[in-house]
């Protein structure tokens, strides 16, 4: 008899500290709750975030654990990790040895996924699929390349290496906030260009990447000349391109709600209604457990806690990838790594 396929809850928080405590138990058992993502703060060496990891499972085997690794400014785990460059280093590679590169892309996204499986998270946020811009606060250095074709290429490269590994892969920050020169974690961007230019770029890197990736994440950034709404809570943007015109039948989840540009649709539930209706299957609200707890009772209340769909972003580990961290592979991968940052 086949299984059943297991609900999860549709809300995605964080803990403050390395062990769970009792009201963190608590919250993890709900079962509004699907989701927890780890910060830098929970983070003290591969043996302790694997002990997390198993008492978050102990609470919910199902449970989605994930992080965002990306490599560079944000990679969350560092000691005893290895040092991840950020995308804009291979990007560079790209423009002089592109074989070597994508080469150096699929490295990443494998090395990178099987150390976090290593130690039992499910997935990263990640890749990032924004083009890059020299004044943006917040991607820059992030972002592979400022060109479509550079972009596509590498993330394909990385996705694969991602894939090989087992884990899927979530681009970000849909349909592209590498143009907009503001942080959505302090204000709420507005992407001012003409929509064709937008649409020509920065969105075609996702059209083009689609049907490799098993997750969105939409920015919190107007693109005043398509849509008055931010993308994350916007049905243009998620209904009509993302859902309708490029057929993506993967999970869409919300950015952090709690960040500042967020704000601008009003109350914690405000903000979960609008990315609900907009078709964010998961909600991030990070760094406020007030405003957590307020997004929890909002699910309930709505009687759409759970989900059927999100058991498609567990990790499914490749065989042996334990023993693949005492082989040629993994030592060649670091290498290359350790080289590119070190040029």
């Amino acid at each position: 008899m086949a299984s059943e396929t297991p609900l999860l809850g549709r809300l995605m928080l964080d803990i403050d500290g390395q062990m769970l405590t009792e009201d963190d138990k608590e919250l993890l058992a709900h079962p509004a709750v699907g989701g927890l993502i780890l910060f830098s703060r929970n983070y003290g060496s591969p043996e302790q975030v694997q002990a997390l990891v198993q008492s978050v499972r102990a609470i919910n085997s199902n449970m989605l654990i994930a992080v965002d690794q990306e490599g560079g400014r944000v990679q969350r785990f560092k000691e005893q990790f290895t040092l991840l460059p950020p995308l804009s280093l291979i990007g560079q590679r790209y423009s002089s040895d592109p074989d070597g590169a994508i080469d150096l892309a699929r490295e990443c996204g494998w090395l990178m996924a099987a150390e976090l499986l290593r130690v039992g998270l499910d997935f990263s946020f990640a890749p990032v699929l924004d083009l890059y811009s020299a004044a943006s606060q917040i991607i820059a250095d992030r972002a592979f390349a400022a060109d479509v074709d550079s972009v596509v290429t590498l993330a394909h490269a990385y996705i694969d290496g991602m894939h090989e590994a087992g884990m899927i892969a979530t681009g970000k920050h849909y349909p592209g906030h590498g143009n907009v020169v503001a942080d959505s974690h302090l204000e709420l961007p507005e992407d001012t260009r003409a929509g064709e230019e937008i649409l020509s770029k920065d969105f075609n890197v996702f059209e083009r990447c689609t049907d490799v990736l098993d997750a969105v994440m939409p920015a919190h950034v107007v693109y005043s000349n398509l849509d008055s709404q931010c993308a994350g809570f916007s049905t243009y943007w998620l209904q009509e391109k993302l859902r309708q015109e490029l057929t993506f039948d993967g999970i869409i989840f919300s950015d952090d709600l709690t960040m500042t540009a967020a704000h601008s649709v009003g109350s914690v539930s405000a903000r979960m209604a609008k990315a609900v209706a907009a078709g964010c299957d998961m909600m991030l609200v990070c760094n406020d457990r007030t405003a957590a707890l307020e997004a929890r009772d909002w699910l309930v209340a709505q009687g759409c806690e759970q989900s059927t769909r999100l058991h498609r972003l567990r990790a499914n580990p490749a065989e042996g990838i334990q023993e693949l961290f005492s082989q040629s592979r993994w030592q060649a991968a670091e290498q290359a790594i350790a080289e590119l940052m070190n040029h």
